[in-house]
């Protein structure tokens, strides 16, 4: 049984993604123009963002930094202006390695600011909206590093597992209001940020194959998307061991 409305068609829907001036947003933007909805694109790369306008006839692109609750906000009212707004996804992120044993509080912060604040500013400029109207869908994209504590990921894992928690509270709380909810949780997907990695990340796969996966998610229904699922479900049932061998296990299988 689906836990959202299944999203069957996208003809004349309206559509937020804010962080899509690349990666998993920029794909997702491209096959939702694709399908016949009309997009809206934000990010702080103002540039990549005019020329997706310019490429997608009918598409808008409005440059913000997510950090900037003044510019979601105005940014918001762009957008509402236009059209009643169907959906928003958030998949603005930021990421860079950290380690306990190198503890940065401005790294842990700006990490919280994007990944998770961020959202919230996002929240607070539509969700009012979506309640009045009895309408819309909120989709957030964390990642298969908030299952779980991980080496390297002391800042970027805690603010994905902050977006799941609030994901299933949101879904559950507006369950009655009209509003769907999902969550998206990735695993290797090629990006900017993962193109930082020094390692090698099983199951990699591109924005475009994971903008399908989403869009295939939204067509069914579902609350969790994650992908691919012979890295998610591996993921997953890690996080059932008892904590002694989830951390031996991850320790041997990380080498770290």
């Amino acid at each position: 049984m689906p836990c959202n409305l299944p999203i069957t068609s996208w003809q004349g829907r309206s559509v937020w993604l804010v962080g899509a001036s690349s990666g998993i947003g920029l794909a997702t933007a491209r096959a939702l123009h694709a399908q016949g909805a009309r997009v809206f694109v934000s990010a702080r790369n103002a540039q990549a963002l005019d020329d997706f306008a310019a490429a997608h006839p009918g598409a808008q692109a409005l440059a913000l930094d997510v950090t900037d609750g003044a510019a979601v906000h105005a940014a918001a009212q762009r957008v509402l202006a236009s059209a009643p707004l169907d959906l928003v996804l958030y998949c603005a992120g930021y990421y860079r390695e950290l380690r306990g044993t190198g503890f940065d509080l401005a790294q842990m912060l700006r990490h919280n600011q994007v990944n998770y604040v961020g959202a919230l500013q996002v929240l607070d400029a539509v969700l009012p909206g979506f309640l009045a109207r009895r309408a819309g869908h909120i989709s957030l994209i964390s990642s298969v590093a908030g299952y779980g504590g991980l080496p390297k990921s002391l800042a970027y894992g805690p603010t994905k597992a902050a977006l799941i928690n609030l994901a299933e509270t949101l879904y559950m709380d507006l369950q009655d209001s009209g509003v769907g909810v999902s969550l998206i949780c990735p695993g290797f997907v090629e990006t900017p940020l993962t193109a930082r990695n020094g390692f090698r990340m099983p199951a990699l796969i591109t924005p475009e194959q994971a903008a399908r996966e989403i869009l295939r998610g939204w067509r069914l229904g579902r609350f969790e998307i994650d992908f691919p699922k012979r890295f998610t479900r591996w993921m997953k049932a890690l996080r059932l061991l008892p904590y002694g061998a989830y951390f031996a296990t991850v320790r041997k299988v990380t080498a770290l």
